[in-house]
């Protein structure tokens, strides 16, 4: 295509272990959108699953700086990834390099252990964000070839996704931080019907659900009483943690709390796979999900 857009792709842990659909999902949709994503090199976590609590500032983001000065030796592109924490993170360490000259001294000092220097500025960006203002619902909509009519789906942004940058122009102002559209649009555009839901920016409990989950049921029981309440097929979401989060706890909430539910779970990139025609499992990764999407899988050619 002439209008490809040209991307470094991040795809983050979560791409190597629970979020793996969210990955093989978004790579199968980019060409469909006009995105081109060349895997970034040698990558490393960006923090946010390692906790480096007493490192500071400078370890967090030097681990950071490591994957923007890989990015600047691949070339002058933005990076593009599909994770909300590898997006906070790697986002978050190019703007305080950026405007902290010291910062990127100390920095620099540390990546030239392994022969690394980042001297540019990258623009980071999230998936969701570079679907909305760079591709456009058009464009999604027109690559729609089995438009999924009568799936109910619960659009479950989040906390981090949008937060706190989706609202600000560095982070493209693609929309707002406590009431986000992107998402049911998405949903809308595949041509299944994005339920009304309160809870769309409720938070899951995050990494404290993997520590202590019993500390946080509490919180996700609150986003699957809503899709309940709402008669939703699926719930959908951007983010590999909530993904995680809300499909993995549900029997430890149903032993506790005496409930039923049994709600798939699946990121909005898997609806988009099945909506362009593509395949169940090797495009959509639906045989990834723990808690089976029976009709969006039924829906996939």
């Amino acid at each position: 295509m002439s209008d490809t857009k040209k991307f470094t792709y991040y795809p983050g842990c979560s791409s190597q272990g629970s979020g793996a659909h969210l990955d093989r999902s978004l790579r199968a949709i980019a060409p469909k959108l006009g995105i081109e994503m060349e895997e970034l090199e040698d990558w490393n976590c960006c923090g946010a699953s390692v906790g480096l609590i007493e490192g500071g500032q400078l370890a967090t983001t030097a681990l950071s700086g490591r994957n923007l000065a890989q990015a600047q030796a691949q070339g002058p592109r933005d990076i593009i990834t599909g994770c909300a924490a590898c997006y906070l993170n790697t986002y978050g360490a190019a703007e305080k390099i950026k405007a902290d000259v010291k910062l990127r001294e100390n920095v620099n000092e540390a990546l030239g252990a392994g022969g690394l220097k980042y001297d540019e500025d990258r623009n980071v960006r999230h998936a969701c964000e570079v679907i909305v203002n760079d591709v456009g619902l058009d464009r999604v909509k027109e690559a729609v070839t089995n438009p999924l009519i009568g799936l109910k789906v619960a659009g479950y942004v989040g906390c981090q996704t949008v937060r706190p940058f989706a609202q600000t122009e560095g982070g493209g102002a693609y929309d707002t931080f406590d009431s986000p559209e992107f998402l049911d649009n998405f949903i809308e555009a595949c041509g299944a019907e994005a339920v009304a839901y309160d809870v769309k920016t409720a938070c899951c409990g995050g990494s404290v659900a993997v520590m202590k989950p019993e500390k946080t049921l509490h919180l996700i029981k609150k986003i699957l009483d809503a899709a309940k309440e709402a008669e939703a097929d699926i719930i959908a979401t951007p983010c590999p943690l909530c993904q995680t989060n809300v499909e993995m706890y549900q029997d430890a909430i149903n032993k506790q709390y005496g409930t039923d539910f049994n709600i798939p779970v699946v990121f909005y990139s898997q609806i988009m796979a099945v909506a362009f025609g593509m395949d169940g499992k090797k495009d959509a990764a639906l045989d990834q999900n723990i808690i089976k999407a029976t009709k969006l899988e039924a829906a996939a050619k």
